[in-house]
């Protein structure tokens, strides 16, 4: 009852908006902290935060294991760096400040976790330091850690005032009529010269609709329909074969319709296209895939998803046979596979209990926070491993990810509620200092070193700063800022890898100190 009571009381609260900021899910812990503070036995006992916690992380590792695997090469080195560089400062500054005014280590990881908003920093430092003191710097230090970079970001973008360009359609069509110039070639000729940026999707030849083959041998006056990701690429291989002449193919659906059906089958999700069954014995081709809010081109590495909505040209009498083939449920936005998402969150939970020894420092594992995330990660990055998918619909993760951290900030609030009251009355204004002194000096490097020393694109370096800092409401604010796909590819790439070395480096700064004082 108490950890429900915190969910839905804190999630009320999170809605609360002031000039445009609100706590969202960081409301939970608050009310947590709140409820036990006045109920001191109402403690959350058993391993329900950290299942939460596992249900969290392997969310964020399975929905962003693709970009985190490319972010490791090219650019996404430098940004990897620079993120490093600024996490590890901070860390620097919270052991330092802490030192200086007396703070214990385990409030100050704590803060460290805060400011960063990591909730897998947080429960590593719960570990080595076995005692609830890094959950009351935690919760000191959070509410800046996600308004501060927000604040930072804002004026960030004052100064610089980037520009950014129309946020472009990424799917259009046309239709080409074939000149004389053309006449008597085969259209896997045309495909490897003049239609290179561009896909032929339908055929028109002799007044009738065609499926699109290699061998097909145009005429003058022959059709064809064609989808690209520019119109200028359409306009372009218009001026090569004849004129756009729009109106010869979409308006005669004798033989072949279109109809777009939902993706809800497993056999047909996390295939490339072109490896995709399609049914035998008639002619059919996929021409257009609406994945949320967006228009695909469907390439052939192109894998569909759940909840996926595919264009497909059929013969009229072939519709069903479609729509049974691809599933066609929009129920399919919920639908996972509950199999690999037990095996996977087993594989993470031993992962992270592998020993691993540091010479002069002690044992550290991956932990909670960190095996879970790196099975995820990878398996994200798979997809599918024979039967088994591991994806999972967009909107079933976010389900999932919401449900588990609120579950985890409801436990860790709740528990740490009545020494959470102690330690803000005794030294609360000098570690909400060294929280915000943690939070600037990691916003400040990624945003002034970023911008002015590497030189990086203002839509990524937001990204970095969203994924150094971490939490999903600041790449909310940074997407307002920086309206394009940027700031979530830079996020993906950055948030896996710097909460891995938060938690790593937290316990090792954990072991020191423990042996250290143990000494």
């Amino acid at each position: 009852m108490t950890a429900f009571l915190a969910i839905g009381v804190g999630y009320l609260v999170g809605q609360i908006n002031i000039f445009g900021f609100s706590l969202g899910v960081g409301a939970v812990l608050f009310v947590g902290l709140a409820i036990g503070a006045f109920a001191p036995k109402a403690q959350i006992i058993g391993p329900i935060g950290l299942t939460g916690l596992i249900m969290f992380l392997y969310g964020i590792g399975i929905l962003y294991g693709r970009q985190f695997f490319e972010g490791m090469f090219g650019v996404g080195q430098k940004y990897n760096l620079l993120a490093l560089v600024a996490c590890l400062a901070g860390l620097a500054v919270a052991l330092v400040l802490g030192h200086i005014f007396g703070i214990k280590i385990g409030h100050t990881l704590g803060l460290y976790a805060g400011s960063m908003t990591s909730t897998a920093t947080l429960q590593a430092a719960l570990d080595v330091m076995k005692n609830k003191d890094p959950s009351i710097g935690y919760s000191i230090a959070y509410p800046f850690g996600v308004i501060g970079p927000i604040l930072c970001i804002y004026f960030m973008t004052r100064i610089v005032k980037p520009k950014f360009p129309a946020k472009a359609q990424r799917f259009h069509m046309g239709e080409i009529s074939i000149g004389q110039a053309f006449a008597g070639k085969r259209l896997d000729v045309l495909t490897g010269n003049a239609l290179t940026d561009i896909q032929v999707t339908m055929v028109r030849k002799d007044g009738r609709n065609l499926v699109p083959a290699p061998d097909t041998v145009l005429s003058a006056g022959d059709a064809l329909m064609v989808i690209a990701e520019s119109e200028e690429a359409i306009a372009s291989a218009a001026a090569q074969l004849g004129k756009l002449e729009p109106g010869k193919l979409a308006s005669d659906r004798a033989d072949l319709d279109y109809i777009r059906v939902f993706v809800g089958k497993a056999n047909v999700v996390g295939v490339p296209l072109a490896s995709l069954p399609m049914p035998a014995g008639y002619p059919t081709h996929l021409l257009h895939v609406r994945r949320y809010d967006a228009d695909l081109v469907p390439s052939p590495g192109l894998m569909l998803e759940f909840g996926d909505r595919v264009g497909v040209l059929t013969p009229p009498d072939r519709k069903e046979e479609i729509r049974r083939h691809f599933g066609d449920t929009v129920k399919a936005a919920a639908e996972f596979s509950y199999v690999s998402l037990g095996l996977g969150m087993v594989l993470g939970v031993l992962l992270g209990l592998i020993p691993i020894p540091i010479p002069g420092i002690g044992i550290v594992t991956l932990g909670i926070g960190g095996g879970p995330l790196i099975v995820a990660l990878i398996l994200g990055k798979l997809r599918r491993t024979g039967p088994l998918l591991w994806t999972m619909p967009l909107p079933a993760n976010i389900v999932l990810r919401n449900f588990g951290l609120a579950m985890f900030l409801a436990t860790v609030g709740v528990n740490a509620g009545q020494p959470f009251v102690r330690t803000v009355a005794e030294s609360g204004f000098t570690m909400l200092f060294i929280g915000v002194a943690v939070l600037l000096t990691t916003v400040a490097i990624v945003l002034l070193v970023g911008h002015y020393v590497l030189r990086i694109p203002y839509d990524d370096l937001v990204g970095v700063a969203s994924g150094a800092t971490g939490n999903p409401a600041i790449l909310v604010y940074s997407t307002k800022m920086a309206p394009t796909e940027r700031p979530d590819i830079g996020y993906a790439m950055i948030f896996p890898s710097m909460t891995l070395v938060k938690v790593i480096a937290a316990q090792i700064v954990g072991l020191l100190a423990t042996s250290g004082a143990g000494g």
